[in-house]
C-alpha cells in the first residue's frame, strides 16, 4: 500500500504513548482510511444533481463516469447523501 501523505491528529486515553504503539495505530488508520476512501465507495456515498436536465443521477457507474471527465458542465452539483 502506498503512503497516504496526511496529517493526522492522534489522540489517546493513554498519559504517555510509545513510538511503537504510535507507529501502529497511524498504520491501522492509514489502511483504514484506503478502503474507506475508495472511488467505490465515494460514489455509492454521493448522487450528482444535475439542472441542466433536472434530473438526479445515483448509479454509480454514471457517478464515476461524470467525476472521471475532466469537469462537470455547469449546473452539476456532487451532494453527499449523509
Amino acid at each position: 500500500m502506498k503512503s497516504a501523505k496526511r496529517d493526522l491528529l492522534v489522540l489517546t486515553k493513554k498519559v504517555s504513548i510509545n513510538e511503537k504503539e504510535l507507529q501502529l495505530e497511524v498504520e491501522k488508520l492509514h489502511d483504514l482510511l484506503f478502503h474507506v476512501e475508495s472511488m467505490d465507495n465515494f460514489c455509492i456515498a454521493n448522487e450528482i444533481i444535475d439542472l441542466n436536465k433536472y434530473k438526479i443521477i445515483e448509479n454509480p457507474i454514471k457517478i464515476r463516469r461524470l467525476i472521471s471527465s475532466n469537469k462537470l458542465q455547469p449546473f452539476q452539483f456532487i451532494n453527499n447523501k449523509n
